[in-house]
């Protein structure tokens, strides 16, 4: 578990590809200071888990089911990656829960200046964009942020100057993708709720008909 406030910018020192999977070596510093072979490090919001160990690196297999979802595969030697630790029991919840489970891509189609923030507007599919809700949570490469609007097609964040410089957000550019996972307990509440629905998808008339 992890709460999407990212502790470093870590770089891709080698990428070894298999047919449908990669071994990614990843130069971190602060991470690894009580980090042990098998622990989880959150690399762009995707759970891995550390295989070796390096005085300032790590390794950690990712399968092809990570492959399919999620932009690792698309990392290169020199890439930048956010990265997180997983959560203490003792450690304050600064962002959200994040299961470090993507659930897809986005791709971000705009980027502006506002004052000392940076808005993004990101594109995705329906399917991860019925989760989205204004207000709500969302992370972006594993980063921990409020919606700031939704529709049927984008939504949008604004990047305060902490996040600017603790994270590779507005280094990104357009037409990149982004990996996202939506706040897990709307669709725990979805799945629960299903036996009971007569139609599809969780909506607000039927949150309201039983009491939320």
């Amino acid at each position: 578990m992890f709460t999407g406030i990212i502790e470093e910018i870590g770089k891709i020192k080698s990428v070894r590809r298999g047919s449908q999977s990669v071994v990614l070596e990843i130069e971190a510093q602060k991470i690894l200071e009580d980090t042990r072979i098998g622990d989880s490090i959150a690399t762009n919001g995707v759970c891995l888990t550390v295989v070796s160990k390096e005085t300032a690196s790590f390794a950690a297999d990712v399968m092809p089911e990570t492959m399919n979802r999620t932009n690792l595969g698309s990392l290169r030697p020199g890439d930048r990656v956010n990265l997180e630790r997983a959560l203490c029991l003792n450690s304050r919840l600064g962002g959200h829960l994040v299961a470090g489970h993507v659930d897809g891509t986005g791709e971000i189609i705009d980027k502006w200046a506002d004052d000392n923030a940076v808005w993004l507007t990101v594109e995705a599919e329906p399917d991860i964009l019925r989760y989205i809700v204004e207000k709500g949570s969302v992370a972006i490469d594993g980063v921990s942020l409020t919606v700031a609007y939704v529709d049927e097609r984008v939504f949008k964040v604004s990047i305060i100057p902490h996040t600017q410089e603790e994270t590779t957000l507005v280094k990104k550019r357009q037409g990149e993708r982004v990996n996202l996972e939506n706040d897990m307990i709307v669709k725990y509440v979805e799945k629960l709720m299903k036996p009971q629905q007569k139609q599809s998808g969780l909506t607000l008339d039927f949150l309201q008909a039983h009491g939320f």
